[in-house]
């Protein structure tokens, strides 16, 4: 297995090359040169797995530079432990006949996230190995919330490595915020960042690109890698999950072996949605990808027209971390519906870059429209679904979550498909709590965001999640808030 840029080239890589280094040099993203088979066989001898054997099984297809031992060591190290509150790690809550939320927000840091984040640092420091690197690394990270802290607490006193984490200043949940800002951890450094997410991804994009801090890096034993789902360490076992998902559904008898799904995924920076692409191109009886998108519907108009227009105007909503305009995974698919011909990808990223926007051919956005569908849901649509779930049902849901049944329902009036769906949860509501407060008609108590979790519980009878328990008590360290242009400052004060 080898890996190649979206832009082109010669240049094939390791598994473990392409992990170490994160992004192309060529400011690419790495992609697999072909994709493994998976069999219906082998799904049906993974319904009887628990959910680490089956990630380990999934990322082996992908990284066969890694041994069988190693990949399950590592899957038992990041599932198995007391960092996930679930035994299932990824559990399915069934709503009613043809729907179910996958629950992806169990672990550490309460997002999804982390089901990538507790094993990419595990398969990073393996991967410098792997390549004789003896430089120490550092992950620099822009995030729109919820990556942040999961890069944050897996990345906590890795030998080796720093991390250093940039976020949109006013772009992020009091409770995501906090997180960050009081992480500890020797080797950590958390930025505010004055601008949106668009501002911060292109921020930290520029430093990967900029030769001469590369050099400087080098010369100082230090270089650059990635946790943003641009490293395929970091999408890679998000693969897993929705294989996952299936397998669940066949052991409940939801489904039978061969039968098509659909996954309905709220998506701002396409990574995640990517993944289950992925899962669909190795043999993962997929039938549609709903892509459900906030106000910020840059997604949503390019699958419908085959016009991509950052174009337009940036709203600050009630499910931030979906709050972008510049979808960096989308070039990955972009590169796989072209015929992998990096040329054309190239092409439609500096029209990007130089006028904000591209338009694919016609046969490409068929290519798109035949497995992605895609709806978006305002700011009143979220907050309504939320409260329509927890009265009707009594299940509580984040905003992002709110967004992605919502979107599907649409999906649903408007086609007729009533082929059994997977809403992917992606946050606990306990993050996003100012919003679900709201949502559910509570007048909101003074206080920090600590207060709005204990708050929420109260009147929903849902625990606090424990990671979020003790916000109360946690201190900030990091205070620091650049601008855009002072970026890289920021990296050269904290690495040299």
């Amino acid at each position: 297995m080898l890996y190649q840029s979206t832009r082109g080239g010669d240049r094939r890589l390791t598994p473990a090359q392409t992990i170490a280094q994160g992004l192309s040099e060529d400011g690419g993203l790495l992609v697999p040169e072909s994709f493994p088979a998976l069999t219906l066989d082998t799904i049906a001898r993974l319904k009887s797995k628990q959910y680490n054997d089956r990630a380990a099984y999934i990322l082996g297809l992908f990284l066969d530079d890694f041994t069988e031992d190693e990949l399950h060591g590592f899957s038992s190290e990041a599932y198995c432990g007391p960092g996930f509150d679930h035994p299932a790690i990824a559990p399915l809550h069934k709503l009613d006949r043809n729907t179910a939320f996958l629950e992806l927000w169990h672990g550490p840091t309460c997002a999804f996230k982390d089901m990538a984040l507790q094993m990419l640092p595990r398969l990073l420091t393996a991967s410098l190995r792997k390549t004789d690197e003896n430089r120490e690394v550092c992950i620099l990270v822009a995030t729109s919330g919820d990556t942040g802290k999961a890069a944050l607490e897996g990345f906590r006193d890795v030998p080796g490595t720093k991390i250093m984490v940039f976020y949109p200043r006013d772009g992020v949940s009091d409770v995501q915020k906090l997180q960050m800002t009081s992480q500890s951890g020797g080797n950590v450094n958390v930025v505010a960042v004055e601008g949106n997410f668009d501002d911060t991804q292109t921020g930290v994009k520029a430093i990967f690109s900029d030769e001469k801090l590369r050099a400087e890096l080098d010369a100082n034993g230090c270089f650059l890698s990635s946790a943003n789902s641009i490293n395929w360490g970091r999408l890679a076992p998000q693969i897993a999950y929705y294989i996952s998902a299936y397998c669940d559904l066949l052991t409940s008898g939801d489904i039978e072996l061969g039968d098509k799904i659909n996954f309905c995924v709220p998506t701002g920076n396409f990574g995640n949605i990517l993944a289950a692409y992925y899962a669909e191109r190795i043999g993962l009886p997929v039938k549609k990808l709903i892509c459900a998108s906030n106000r910020n519907d840059v997604l949503t108009q390019f699958i419908d027209t085959g016009v991509y227009d950052k174009n337009r105007a940036f709203y600050t909503t009630v499910s931030p971390s979906m709050d972008i305009l510049v979808s960096s995974n989308l070039e990955r698919l972009l590169f796989e519906v072209s015929g992998k011909d990096g040329g054309v990808v190239s092409g439609y990223m500096s029209s990007l870059s130089k006028t904000g926007r591209y338009e694919i051919s016609r046969g490409v956005g068929e290519e798109i429209n035949r497995i992605f569908a895609s709806g978006v849901c305002d700011e009143e649509g979220t907050l309504a679904t939320i409260a329509r779930l927890f009265n009707d049902y009594g299940y509580l849901i984040d905003t992002h979550t709110a967004v992605g049944y919502k979107v599907m329902e649409d999906y649903r009036a408007a086609t007729g498909d009533q082929t059994p769906c997977v809403v992917v949860s992606t946050a606990s509501p306990f993050k996003f709590g100012e919003s679900v407060l709201e949502a559910l008609g509570r007048a909101l108590p003074g206080g920090s965001g600590a207060d709005l979790v204990d708050y929420l519980s109260d009147i929903s009878g849902y625990a606090v999640p424990a990671p979020l328990s003790g916000l109360r008590e946690k201190q900030q360290r990091f205070s620091d808030s650049v601008r855009p242009d002072e970026m890289e400052s920021a990296v050269r004060r904290f690495l040299l």
